[in-house]
């Protein structure tokens, strides 16, 4: 546990085996294992690196790569335990924007991932310091190091003089090199999460002889599940608990479990968790609660040392109900049902609560992991598990932190492409709402970032566990309707309109059915039966004509679904007729790829899946306002899967070099951060080439007169606008005055408010009127837990009081940026409401792609605000502006690291 110092700066991360190693930059203390690296290197290993067989050249490298970092060079080390196993560094030689590069593993460490994982790491710290090519000279006939250049995923051009070969590789960033840290993250992550949920062999620690412990808890249900592996427990004071052999610690074990779950009092899980590193645990479940911030670090830090994945601490346990393992590590009552749904949960009594009713369902459960804490494990790792188990078909999601949203958006947006996600929307009071100093801070609530998230990342958002499991249903049982019209069909009235209420509130729409289906209808139904929509089959129809209306209606083509509301009767009964048999036998062809939902008002459950004839099931609701919420949810998704999955946006002429400096400079004048002048504001705007109206800062009544005279609109027209730091909210002060059209009123307007402002106002702000159109909001926010939310919507005064916006979090997509447009209700203004003039919605696009590249370029962009843009036919403007910097660096969401 050498090397205190550096370790704070270390980076924990998986290799492709799962296993984990530690990166941090080099010191001098790392030259005997470096030197090490090298002496132990056969010599081909060697030849490859230094192109001759010399152990000298080892020397000479851990001499270079050991000393303090200087300005062009960067040395990064990789560490298992205590042993080095690999070294990366970059050089600039005469270009500060170019480096060479070398790299060296140890021998047995090869084809693991430590080459590609090192230059990942050294990639973006050359990037953070302007490097932005790197060079290699490499032997011709070294196919290894070819092969990881090549499969890095960055831009590799290559350059040939005998026998070797000079790689020129651009840092660049880009979709391919992206998808290429996607998949190497994937295959790592999921090998890590082999030993935790496909373990060989499991150790309970902690696991008492008394009725009432979790651990023992823990150990009887893994029993009663019949785990297919070896079972220890673990218990300095018993020989045997539940009659399976107890050991006095995991060193005593006859063998390293895969898994260790650790059910022991708060103060002993560290050394616990130090004790199964050592004896070789791979994966730790700690189902403790209770740790203080020192005794959660501590075990994090063995976890991290001896490479062990860690779900927990405090949380419920973990599951897979797969054959071959047969794994039921929780200490719930109910033991899981075998099924296809995976679920990850931060609470426990949630996941106890998902658990019983998916049983209930008939749904059950692939695997099932209690996040606790989530000091490790996240739903990142589980997507990915289920994404490629072979088995899970559906998730369901309980989250109350995010740890990486940008990256969690990335794995959700391809594995929501497999299979349903959904989640609880937990969170959602503005109690937590932040006081904002603006009206895009204003309107960025929690409710409305992690909508975004959800919309941007295809997940099925509910607001209550009830819905949650509503919505599995339909989607576990039913195919994706192609819309949201919905087909009411029902055996009362009364109970048909209010079926039809419940889908008009859930944004569903019940059209009118055409005049040819409704005859057809007519003559199958009892007399009295009512063909509109909703459809009345009258109390006395049998089960043969409503199994033919449904059919019929799903032939048809008329509606997307089909909702039959049913109640019990005393004509049905009097036949013995059960109408529910007409959804529960084979459906026809066309039924089977409509979906059918139906609703019992006698039912207790609030949803139970119904069996069908030829093995399926069919959703049933107690209540009509639960199958409209699921059917809604079913078509939202339906509509996220047919929409194209949208491609990065680079708009053109941005100055990301000049807009740093602006930034720079704005923080050595500032360095706690601070609000933008109006004067650097527009040259931030420039560098973004954002269109804004023309301007002039006045510090005297004179120089506001000379300006007034310069800018004058078309009308003769201007408007002052009080400038100072506290003057963020101008017109709550009453600090912009309008329609000033000559020298008199431009004076008399400067006189009024530098009376009534004082030492407030700095200077003025003089600008023409702006010629009329739509006001609009477009701005950016920085969240401290999802990172930037861009918004967009209806702007002015009144902006914040009808709080009409939509949000994406960035960077967006095209795809993105048109559903930030068409989202807001006033979307039909921008294209001509009434008679109107359009507004330039390709304009509008492209501001909101260059205030997304912004806050992409600028970590310290805290927020930005264009409120009002005036949208015309012609084009649009930024008439009024603000801009927010905080001193941060930005983190790179996508290098790969473990939390």
């Amino acid at each position: 546990m050498a090397h205190t110092a550096s370790r704070t700066r270390e980076i924990c991360a998986l290799l492709t085996d799962g296993s984990t190693v530690r990166l941090r930059p080099a010191c001098p203390a790392d030259r005997g294992q470096v030197l090490r690296l090298y002496d132990e290197m056969s010599a081909d290993n060697l030849r490859s690196r230094f192109f001759a067989v010399s152990r000298r050249s080892g020397e000479q490298a851990a001499d270079r790569l050991c000393a303090p970092p200087g300005p062009g060079h960067r040395t990064l080390v990789a560490l298992q335990g205590e042993r080095l196993v690999g070294v990366a560094e970059y050089e600039t030689i005469d270009d500060p924007g170019s480096a060479e590069i070398a790299l060296a593993v140890a021998d047995d460490f090869h084809h693991r991932g430590v080459g590609t994982l090192l230059l990942e790491h050294l990639v973006h710290t050359a990037r953070e310091n302007g490097v932005s090519v790197f060079a290699a000279d490499v032997l011709a006939d070294n196919h290894l190091i070819h092969k990881v250049l090549a499969e890095l995923g960055l831009r590799v051009t290559r350059q040939y003089d005998g026998t070797t070969v000079r790689g020129i590789i651009r840092l660049a960033p880009d979709e391919r090199y992206l998808a290429a840290v996607d998949i190497r993250g994937r295959t790592a992550d999921t090998a890590s999460m082999q030993p935790l949920l496909r373990p060989r062999s499991i150790a309970v620690v902690g696991a008492g002889t008394r009725p009432g412990s979790a651990g023992r808890a823990i150990l009887h249900n893994l029993r009663e599940a019949r785990f297919s592996g070896l079972l220890f427990a673990v218990n300095p004071h018993a020989h045997a608990v539940l009659h399976i052999p107890a050991y006095a610690s995991v060193a005593d074990l006859p063998r390293p479990p895969d898994l260790a779950v650790i059910a022991v009092p708060a103060a002993a899980v560290p050394e616990a968790a130090v004790r199964c590193g050592r004896a070789g645990v791979r994966a730790l479940v700690v189902v403790t609660s209770g740790l203080d911030v020192g005794q959660a670090a501590e075990l994090t830090a063995a976890c991290r040392y001896w490479g062990m994945r860690l779900v927990g601490p405090n949380c419920l346990g973990v599951a897979n109900t797969e054959e071959p393992v047969r794994m039921d590590a929780t200490f719930a009552v109910t033991k899981p049902l075998p099924g296809t749904a995976g679920v990850a949960v931060q609470s426990g009594g949630v996941g106890i609560a998902l658990l019983d009713g998916l049983s209930r369902l008939g749904i059950g459960i692939s695997s099932f992991v209690s996040l606790g804490d989530k000091r490790d494990v996240s739903s990142n790792d589980l997507l990915q598990w289920w994404e490629c188990d072979g088995r899970t078909d559906l998730a369901l999601l309980h989250l109350e932190s995010f740890g990486n949203p940008r990256a969690f958006s990335r794995t959700s947006r391809r594995v929501a492409r497999r299979m349903p996600l959904l989640t609880v929307d937990a969170g959602r009071s503005e109690a937590g709402r932040r006081a904002a100093a603006s009206h895009t801070a204003a309107a960025a609530t929690p409710t409305m970032t992690r909508r975004a998230l959800f919309a941007q990342a295809g997940i099925t958002a509910t607001r209550t566990l009830g819905e949650l499991l509503d919505t599995a249903a339909l989607l576990h049982s039913q195919p994706l309707p192609a819309g949201g019209r919905v087909a009411v069909v029902s055996n009362a009235g009364g109970v048909g309109v209010l079926a039809a209420d419940a889908c008009a509130d859930a944004g569903l729409t019940v059209p009118e059915l055409p005049s040819g289906l409704m005859g057809e209808l007519l003559d199958m139904l009892p007399g009295g039966a009512d063909a509109g929509n909703p459809i009345d089959t009258t109390p006395a129809v049998s089960v043969q004509p409503l199994s033919d209306c449904v059919d019929r209606i799903a032939q048809s083509g008329a509606v997307d679904t089909v909702l039959v509301a049913l109640v019990p009767t005393a004509l049905a009964s009097a036949v013995g007729a059960d109408l529910v048999t007409a959804l529960t036998a084979s459906a026809s062809k066309a039924r089977a790829c409509l979906p059918v939902v139906v609703v019992l008002l006698d039912q207790m459950e609030r949803v139970r899946l119904l069996r069908t004839d030829d093995g399926r099931t069919v959703p049933s609701y107690g209540e009509p306002q639960s199958a409209a919420q699921a059917l809604c949810r079913a078509a939202e998704r339906a509509r996220w899967l047919a929409r194209p999955p949208g491609s990065a946006v680079e708009p053109a002429g941005v100055d990301s070099p000049g807009a740093r400096a602006v930034v720079e400079a704005f923080l050595v004048r500032a360095p706690a951060g601070g609000w933008l002048d109006v004067r650097e504001t527009e040259r931030l705007f420039v560098c973004y080439d954002i269109p804004q109206i023309r301007q002039a800062c006045a510090a005297t009544e004179q120089e506001a007169v000379d300006a007034a005279a310069r800018l004058a609109g078309p009308d003769g027209g201007v408007v002052l606008k009080a400038q100072g730091p506290e003057l963020v909210h101008k017109s709550d002060r009453g600090a912009v005055l309008l329609d000033l059209h000559s020298e008199q009123q431009v004076r008399a307007a400067h006189r009024d408010l530098t009376a009534r402002l004082g030492t407030a106002m700095t200077d003025v702000l003089v600008q023409p009127m702006a010629a009329r159109g739509t006001e609009l909001l477009a701005g950016v926010v920085q969240d401290d837990v999802f990172g930037a939310l861009v918004l967009f919507g209806l702007g002015g005064t009144t902006s914040e009081l009808l709080a009409d916006h939509a949000a994406r979090l960035a960077p967006l997509t095209d795809t993105d940026i048109h559903e930030l447009v068409t989202g807001p209700r006033c979307a039909p203004l921008l294209s001509g409401y009434r008679g109107s003039p359009p507004a330039d919605v390709g304009g509008l696009e492209d501001l909101l792609a260059r205030l997304s590249r912004m806050t992409d370029d600028l970590p310290e962009l805290a927020e930005a605000e264009c409120n009002p843009v005036i949208a015309r036919p012609d084009g649009i403007t930024v008439v009024d502006a603000r801009v927010r910097l905080l001193p941060r660096r930005g983190r790179d969401p996508y290098l790969r690291r473990l939390p």
